[in-house]
């Protein structure tokens, strides 16, 4: 099976969405995933945050996160765009921890990428 990484860059509902969207996917077809959010994306680690808001296609972040939260596929978030925002993993999904560029850049290169 395939590696693939989905690393999301915004707090924008319909990019999460299809990240979360295609993680689903490849994860449940036995593929091996992980996820990373950087910048604006660190947001999506907040547990408190609502997931229903639908995309025009009628979908929404929380049909696709609980899942991934679920079956403990790992997300990186990226440790100076979460400390900058004064978020920690104490807010955090189960599945999720900080993590740094370093560990990005090596997932990357065992990887095929999907930037959201």
């Amino acid at each position: 099976m395939a590696n693939f990484l989905f690393v999301l860059s915004k707090d924008d509902n319909e990019s999460a969405t299809r990240c979360f969207q295609f993680a689903k996917i490849a994860h449940s077809k036995g593929h091996h995933v992980n996820l990373f959010f950087i910048d604006g994306g660190v947001a999506w680690a907040d547990r408190t945050r609502d997931l229903t808001l639908k995309t025009t296609t009628g979908d929404c972040p929380g049909d696709y996160l609980p899942y991934l939260v679920e079956n403990e596929v790992k997300i990186g978030i990226c440790t100076p765009c979460a400390k900058n925002r004064d978020m920690d993993e104490a807010g955090f999904f189960s599945n999720m921890q900080l993590d740094g560029g370093p560990h990005l850049i090596d997932m990357a290169a065992e990887a095929k990428v999907f930037n959201f």
